[in-house]
């Protein structure tokens, strides 16, 4: 009895020589969840792998006890997991990770309390304000999945109202405004319980809604001018009297100083000056003199 379990105890020190990583915590902010520890001290001749695993309400009540693998954690030599997609449902989750160096691998150390992302930090939510007409449109940047936004309204000097979009919407459009200046302030709801900060207000004004003959109108007037003016240049152009036309469109004279001022002269040889010595008009043909 006491060889077995001294052969235990030398199998258990050889497989758990690696210390175990220390300080395990959880990240989450904005649903996006990150599993994060430090490394074992002690000296690695290999890089040291790392391999985490969670264990949910299902996983424990009804496979009893079963722990599942982080699918993109496994041997990983980053400190670090990105547990969100594992983490789906609003249950309590815990997770441990354990380290290996060759043939040597840690025990598993496990997350102090368990998690809920329900208690994941939840920051303002970008936002744009643009008036159109007579509404407002409020635009959000990335938000977190399964969150509401609660959208806050307000005239200068008037009760403010409030609005519900779901985070999947992301763009607000409230219709039917009077021309002043309203003002628009949002955060983040997950469940009625967690609540991020909220933004800094944003006043906007409202200008009214545009008629519905404007854009026609101005369309017909622009076209209209456009065919009035080419039909003008047309009939000048087909009707000008060439005495007006002169007087309309002159022709300047060359300046001074791009006129030529110099004689230009052509070296002729003694042959051909022989040839062209005397030229009698009216013959055909030159005739020398002899």
């Amino acid at each position: 009895m006491n060889l077995l379990l001294m052969v235990l105890l030398h199998f258990a020190h050889c497989v758990f020589a690696l210390p175990a990583p220390s300080r395990v915590l959880m990240e989450s902010v904005d649903m996006r969840h990150v599993l994060k520890w430090r490394p074992p001290q002690a000296p690695c001749r290999t890089a040291v792998l790392y391999s985490v695993q969670f264990q949910g309400q299902f996983e424990l009540l009804v496979q009893n006890g079963n722990w599942v693998n982080a699918t993109e954690c496994q041997l990983t030599s980053d400190p670090r997991c990105d547990v969100t997609i594992e983490l789906g449902s609003d249950s309590d989750y815990s997770l441990r990770v354990r380290a290996k160096c060759g043939a040597a691998t840690s025990a598993w150390t496990e997350l102090s309390t368990p998690f809920n992302r329900k208690d994941t930090v939840l920051t303002a939510p970008e936002m744009s304000v643009m008036a159109v007409g007579d509404s407002l449109q409020v635009s959000f940047g990335k938000l977190p999945l399964n969150a509401d936004v609660r959208v806050t309204v307000w005239r200068r000097g008037q009760k403010a109202v409030l609005y519900w979009m779901p985070a999947e919407q992301r763009v607000l459009s409230v219709s039917g405004l009077q021309v002043a200046q309203y003002c628009v302030r949002a955060e983040t709801v997950l469940q009625d319980q967690n609540r991020s900060d909220s933004t800094n207000e944003q006043c906007i004004s409202i200008t009214g809604a545009d008629a519905p003959w404007r854009k026609p109108t101005a369309v017909l007037l622009s076209v209209v001018f456009t065919a009035g003016f080419l039909f003008a240049v047309f009939w000048c152009v087909a009707h000008c009297h060439p005495d007006r036309c002169k007087t309309f469109f002159r022709k300047e004279p060359l300046p001074h100083s791009l006129k030529p001022d110099w004689v230009i002269q052509i070296p002729i040889s003694p042959e051909d000056a022989e040839l062209c010595e005397r030229i009698q008009v009216g013959s055909d043909c030159p005739s020398e003199d002899l």
